[in-house]
């Protein structure tokens, strides 16, 4: 039986195993919003094979590139942008005149 790319359907534990990655790891880029899975009505999270393959950029940006999460978080925005998925406005930083 197959499944839809975007269709939640991997526990924290197997995610983390495909993506290289600790579940610790999963739990901190979820919290910052980095990565967000679904939630099971049980607040199980369950992630999808389009999850995976972002969790497999953000190790190679953070291991590879040196990224922080921080900037992982801009980097990704910045490629939802561009690919026009994003539906979302991006923060402009304010700039101050200087008197």
């Amino acid at each position: 039986m197959e499944h839809q790319e975007h269709e939640p359907v991997y526990v924290i534990s197997v995610a983390a195993r495909l993506a290289g990655l600790p579940c610790w790891i999963l739990r901190v880029l979820d919290q910052e919003g980095v990565v967000v899975p679904q939630r099971t009505g049980s607040n199980r999270r369950l992630y999808s094979d389009v999850d995976i393959k972002t969790l497999a950029r953000v190790r190679h940006l953070t291991e590879v590139r040196g990224v922080n999460v921080a900037g992982v978080k801009v980097i990704l925005e910045m490629e939802r942008v561009a690919s026009g998925e994003s539906s979302e406005e991006v923060d402009e930083p304010e700039v101050q005149e200087m008197s």
